[in-house]
């Protein structure tokens, strides 16, 4: 009994490699391509009207966070089915989120804020923290998701602690980033 015991620790700590692994991979590979499309040339040059992205962003943004806060109030219901309901699809969400901002960055035109004053201040602290956060996010939000997923609740709960403000953050104030650019679009 011992050694089955031991052999099924030995799949899952290999399991658990291999998938840690590619979450490493994930979280270095996607911040770099997403830095790489600030300094790429354009690709396009307009034959795709990509300018409905940004809105688009901040509607997937704001199906993020209430996905989000629904997962929360579940979990603290102790509803476990809803929560995970919630919260894949709070995941697929910012998955969807994640390949149109390529998209948009790779094939859009680069937009300036106009504002001035105090108003410019916030808006780029706002920004800078979003990005910084987005960064951060990327290895939580797939940890979190792979040791729900896998059943490890107590390294789950452990990292969730982390992912669920941070993300809701970033959900957040990508709307708020919108809102403030969007007069600024051409």
């Amino acid at each position: 009994m011992d050694t089955v015991k031991a052999n099924s620790e030995k799949l899952t700590s290999g399991s658990d490699r291999k998938f840690l692994t590619l979450i490493a991979v994930l979280s270095v590979a996607i911040p770099v391509v997403v830095a790489a499309l600030f300094f790429m040339p354009k690709a396009g040059n307009g034959a795709v009207d990509v300018s409905f992205l940004p809105a688009f962003h901040a509607i997937l943004n704001s199906m993020t966070a209430v996905a989000l806060v629904v997962g929360y109030v579940n979990i603290k219901r102790q509803n476990i089915r809803n929560h995970r309901t919630a919260m894949l699809v709070a995941f697929g969400l910012s998955s969807i989120f994640l390949v149109s901002y390529v998209t948009y960055h790779f094939l859009g035109v680069r937009t300036i804020y106009g504002g001035e004053g105090a108003l410019k201040f916030i808006y780029y602290f706002i920004l800078l923290t979003h990005i910084v956060l987005a960064v951060v996010i990327v290895p939580l939000v797939l940890l979190s998701v792979y040791f729900g997923i896998s059943n490890q609740l107590a390294r789950h709960r452990r990292i969730s602690r982390w992912t669920f403000p941070i993300w809701l953050y970033v959900a957040v104030t990508g709307v708020l980033v919108y809102l403030m650019i969007s007069p600024y679009y051409t």
